[in-house]
Order: structure tokens, then C-alpha cells, then sequence
């Protein structure tokens, strides 16, 4: 049975009081900032006033972002430790609330900063050499100059962001709290109820006719509901095709990648490469057919374990082969881990109420706080050393670089925690001595790498291909999405869309299609973590020395100059090949296994 929160030993709750140490300390903070946003009122008008205006509103402005960070994250977090508790409910609630009137408050900032000349810049720096190191920032902010609307369309944009939010708030309703799925048998005979969280396990089973129940009755689901799904889907590409529109972009995803400063040619590149190797996936999958004896294997076969090896950790386990792991960064970074692990950053065990899944999250001044729900599983030894990347990352970042720039890029957030995962693979791969334990290692990663190169890539394509098809003036009906689904899915996986109908409604249950082109940012992420892990591995000392390099420079360059610095060059494809060279290596040492009956 799920604990109650207040049955969890405190030693595996994060310790939140190092944020504020009660609940009226943040009520105070929550106070003094709402009256320092209404003193901001005056600014509007003045910001090229002289460099000394320029300097002082642009140090408001990040002096109250910062704080209130610090606010939403300690609301946010006392929430998700129990999402039943009203008052952090409130909390949360108040904190967003805040941050909106924030917003509002320097809403005139970009358009009026937008009327300033290179010249006047120069000149107000040359005055003023504190405002020397928004330099970056101020270059990022002209890039964007021809995009930038007039402060009465940009006020009018803000005003109608719930509106434009719709279609994504009507999914997320519609999928989590209002459709149900039918009950299904278990592998012990039971009826129970198919849900989200369940449906994973049941494509997990051994038991195919579980798996095939699941399956079609999650789908069936979807099939009913397949229009309105279509019309939240459709209405969410209408509104980024829209804004583009307005803000003179290309396209959306034009749109979308230049808010990180990524040339479309990355996720042209990305497509193009997983593409030409799609016959890997194809022998992965012929290679789970000959190890399920399934002569038609279908969708629901593709998640069922290979290996029956029991691979288990104890958290404690999971925190020494981590931190083992991890001395490969150096004393630095080893003294960092330590501190996390032994200082109550993470939040480890299920309780009633609490968040599901995992992250890694906190503010510029707090600590890189981690949120975990435990179990003695190899996956869950993953996710730890996944989260706690992220988390260095965040520390590296906000050590080495002011606030303005303590923060990094989307598309280079799942590189170091894909990395730490990488190399927890050599190491596991480099530590085992029985063929079956590493048989269980060698199918965890191939799945991982299907799971999100292949898959996200997948997404990719599909999302690319819907926003152009509304582009081109193409009607997103449920008809469209479906044919088009199967046709990439028959692609993907060379199993038959005829054969695999329920597979064409996979769309309608993916949430990423609502986060405006994120998807192929796994998919890179992963590969490069693949040919960063492996210079850490097999390089030098200077290898790993550029990779903390990168942990430590936020925002401080272009995302793709960061991560180039670190030895891999995200405008070429070099660095997928590399990647899918690792992966079909991996492959063909799981295949001589099986040669040799390690699997039976």
C-alpha cells in the first residue's frame, strides 16, 4: 500500500526549507514582491532614457525574475510532494498569478529595447560598463528585431495567451481527467481498470493476450473520441502556424527553433539521418520477433522484455553505483554529486498525492532539487543518474555564470543527463560477467535509443508534416491524421498498417504534438550524448575537461556553439552516424548472444 507523505522517513524527502524555511517566510516573499512589481510602474517609456535607464530597468527586471523563481519553485514543489493539499494549490496559484502581472509589467521592454540603434547601444556601454555583460543578451534580444510586434499587438498577444492556450488545456482535460478505458484481464485472470499509468505495464506483460487486450482497448478509446482529438490537434497547429504568421516567420517550426537559435537544417539533418538507417530498426525488431517466437508480431509485441534477468537496486545500491559512475567527471564534479546525494536534494519514495514521474527542477538560488518516485529497478538506477545530469548541469551553470545567463537552452538540457546515462551503460557493460545480465544491459540501451531516436524522430516527422499540410491549407480531420500516422508508422517499424489498424490513433494520446516542436530535440540530444559519453570514456583528459565546459556556460553563447566547443557539431550529420554506429555495435554483440542461447 502507498505511504502517506508523513510516513516517509524525512532522510528521502528533499528539504525544501532551504528555500524558505516556512510556509509564512514564502507568504512574506510573496508580499514584498507584489509590492516591488507595482513600484515598477514609472519604467514603461524610459528605458533608452540613457544607458543609466537601460541599466537600471534591466536590473529590475532580472532582480525580480530571479525572486520570483525562487517564489513559484517552493510553491511548486509543495505541491507536487501532495497535489491533494489545497493550501499549496493556493500557492501555486498565487505564484503563476504573480508571475502574469510581472510579465505584464515589462511587456514594453523588447519593443521599446527594439528601438535602439547598434549605435546608441555602443554608445550606452561605452558610458556605462555594467551593462558590458548583457552584451550577449542584448545581441539575442536584435536578433529577434523584425519579429517583434508594437507594444499595443504585443499587449494584445499577452491578453489572449489563455485563449491561444486552449486547445492544449482542452487535451490535457479531455485526456487525463475525462475519457475512461475499459477494464481488461490480467495475468492472473482479475478484471481490472486500463489507465495511462497501467497501460505500460500491460504492454510490459509477458502475456500477449494481455498486451493485445490492452492495447486494442486503450485504442478503441481514441477511435471513439478520434475527432475531437482531431479538432484540439488541429486548432493547436492553427494557433503557432498563426503567430508565426503574425511575427513574419517562415513557418512555425521556424519559429520555434529560432527562439533557441537552431537552424532548420538541424532537424532537416536529424530526419534525413534516421531515415537512411532505418533498416537498424527494422533488424531490431526482426531480432524481437525471433525472440518472441512470434512469427506475426504486431505493435503491442514491441515493449515486452527481452531479457527475464531480474536486475535490481536498492536506492542506497542505486546512490553508490552513481556516484561510482560519476568520478569519471573529476574531483569537481564527484564533490557536487555528494552534495546532492547526501544533503537531501531528492525526493525519493511514492506517496499518497504525490507528482508521478520524475525531474529535475529549482531556481538560480536554490539547490537543483531532484523528484523521484523509487523502485528497486534498473530503470529507476537510469533515472537517477538521468536527473541527477540535469541537475549538475543546472549547479555548473548557475556557479559559473550571472543570473542573465544562468540558465541553458531546451535543446541542450537532455544532452548531460543522456550522457550520465550513456556512460552508466559502459560501465555496467564493462563491470558485468554473466551473459545474461549483460544481455538484460544490451537490450535496455537498444530500447532506449528505439524509444527515442527512433520514436521522437517519428513524432518529428509527423508533427512537421501536419503543420505543413495546415500550412498548405490541408483540413486536419481525424481521416488525414490517421492515414498519415499509419503510413509513418509503416515506415518506422516495417510492420503493416492493414495489419496494425489501432496503431493509426496513436496521435491523439501523444502530449508532445501540444508542445510546438520539442520532440526532435530528444532525438539530438540523445545522439550527441552518445558521441559526448564516448570521448568522455575513451578520450582525454581535455575531452572531459570541454564537456564541464559546457555544463558551466548556461546561456552565455549560442546553443549550437556551446555544445561545438564540447566536440560535437550538431550542424552535421557526423554526430547521428556515430551514434548509429554505437547503436548497430550494440546490436550485433546482442545478436551473437543470441547465437549463442543466452536468452533461452
Amino acid at each position: 500500500m502507498t505511504k502517506q507523505r508523513s510516513e516517509i522517513e524525512e532522510k528521502y524527502q528533499w528539504d525544501l526549507t532551504t528555500i524558505f524555511p516556512t510556509d509564512e517566510a514564502w507568504e512574506g516573499e510573496l508580499a514584498a514582491l507584489q509590492a516591488d512589481v507595482e513600484k515598477t510602474t514609472g519604467f514603461a517609456g524610459h528605458l533608452l532614457d540613457s544607458a543609466k535607464s537601460l541599466l537600471e530597468i534591466s536590473e529590475t527586471q532580472l532582480e525580480l525574475m530571479r525572486r520570483m523563481e525562487t517564489l513559484y519553485v517552493y510553491a511548486s514543489m509543495k505541491n507536487d510532494q501532495d497535489t491533494r493539499e489545497g493550501k499549496y494549490q493556493e500557492f501555486q496559484a498565487k505564484a503563476l498569478g504573480l508571475y502574469s502581472t510581472l510579465s505584464q509589467a515589462f511587456a514594453f521592454y523588447e519593443p521599446e529595447f527594439l528601438e535602439a540603434t547598434e549605435e546608441q547601444l555602443a554608445a550606452f556601454m561605452e558610458e556605462e560598463p555594467a551593462l558590458q555583460q548583457y552584451s550577449h543578451q542584448f545581441e539575442k534580444l536584435l536578433a529577434g528585431k523584425k519579429h517583434v510586434l508594437s507594444q499595443e499587438v504585443e499587449e494584445v498577444l499577452a491578453a489572449t495567451s489563455e485563449v491561444f492556450d486552449a486547445p492544449s488545456e482542452t487535451f490535457s482535460v479531455l485526456d487525463n481527467a475525462s475519457i475512461r478505458f475499459p477494464e481488461i484481464t490480467d495475468e492472473d485472470g482479475n478484471l481490472v481498470p486500463l489507465s495511462h499509468g497501467s497501460y505500460i505495464s500491460f504492454m510490459e506483460s509477458s502475456n500477449r493476450v494481455v498486451r493485445q487486450e490492452a492495447y486494442e482497448g486503450l485504442y478503441s478509446t481514441y477511435e471513439q473520441f478520434q475527432h475531437t482529438y482531431a479538432k484540439t490537434l488541429q486548432s493547436n497547429v492553427k494557433v503557432n502556424n498563426l503567430k508565426a504568421r503574425l511575427r513574419k516567420y517562415d513557418s512555425a517550426r521556424h519559429a520555434a527553433l529560432s527562439a533557441n537559435f537552431i537552424p532548420e537544417s538541424v532537424y532537416d539533418t536529424l530526419v534525413e539521418a534516421v531515415n537512411k538507417h532505418l533498416p537498424l530498426l527494422h533488424r531490431y525488431i526482426n531480432l524481437r520477433k525471433k525472440l518472441l517466437g512470434i512469427d506475426d508480431l504486431k505493435m503491442y509485441d514491441m515493449y515486452t522484455p527481452l531479457s527475464d534477468v531480474d536486475y535490481k537496486f536498492t536506492y542506497e545500491d542505486a546512490l553508490a553505483k552513481a556516484t561510482d559512475t560519476l568520478t569519471i567527471f573529476g574531483d569537481e564534479y564527484s564533490a557536487q554529486v555528494k552534495e546532492a546525494f547526501e544533503n537531501r536534494w531528492i525526493d525519493v519514495h511514492e506517496n499518497e498525492g504525490k507528482r508521478s514521474g520524475a525531474y529535475s527542477g529549482g531556481a538560480y538560488d536554490t539547490n537543483a532539487f531532484m523528484l523521484l518516485n523509487w523502485q528497486d529497478t534498473l530503470d529507476n538506477l537510469y533515472t537517477l543518474i538521468h536527473e541527477t545530469g540535469h541537475s549538475l548541469h543546472s549547479m555548473f551553470t548557475r556557479k559559473n555564470q550571472p543570473y542573465v545567463y544562468g540558465h541553458y537552452s531546451i535543446f541542450l538540457a537532455e544532452i548531460a543527463s543522456t550522457t550520465n546515462e550513456n556512460i552508466l551503460t559502459e560501465k555496467l557493460l564493462s563491470e558485468v560477467e554473466d551473459d545474461k545480465t549483460r544481455f538484460a544491459i544490451l537490450n535496455h540501451y537498444l530500447d532506449g535509443f528505439r524509444g527515442t531516436v527512433f520514436r521522437q524522430t517519428q513524432f518529428a516527422e509527423f508533427e512537421q508534416a501536419i503543420y505543413k499540410a495546415d500550412q498548405e491549407g490541408q483540413v486536419l480531420t481525424a481521416e488525414f491524421l490517421n492515414n498519415l500516422y499509419s503510413e509513418i508508422n509503416e515506415k518506422y517499424y516495417g510492420l503493416s498498417a492493414e495489419e496494425n489498424p489501432q496503431i493509426q490513433f496513436e496521435w491523439a494520446r501523444i502530449p508532445h504534438f501540444y508542445y510546438d516542436f520539442y520532440v526532435y530535440q530528444y532525438a539530438t540530444g540523445f545522439a550527441a550524448a552518445s558521441a559526448l559519453s564516448h570521448k568522455i570514456v575513451h578520450g582525454s583528459q581535455e575531452d572531459k575537461e570541454r564537456y564541464l565546459d559546457y555544463l558551466k556556460a548556461g546561456s552565455s553563447d549560442y546553443p549550437l556553439n556551446v555544445i561545438k566547443k564540447a566536440g560535437v557539431d550538431m550542424t552535421k550529420e557526423d554526430y547521428l552516424n556515430d551514434a548509429f554506429k554505437v547503436f548497430e555495435d550494440r546490436l550485433t554483440e546482442l545478436e551473437a548472444l543470441v547465437e549463442k542461447g543466452v536468452h533461452l
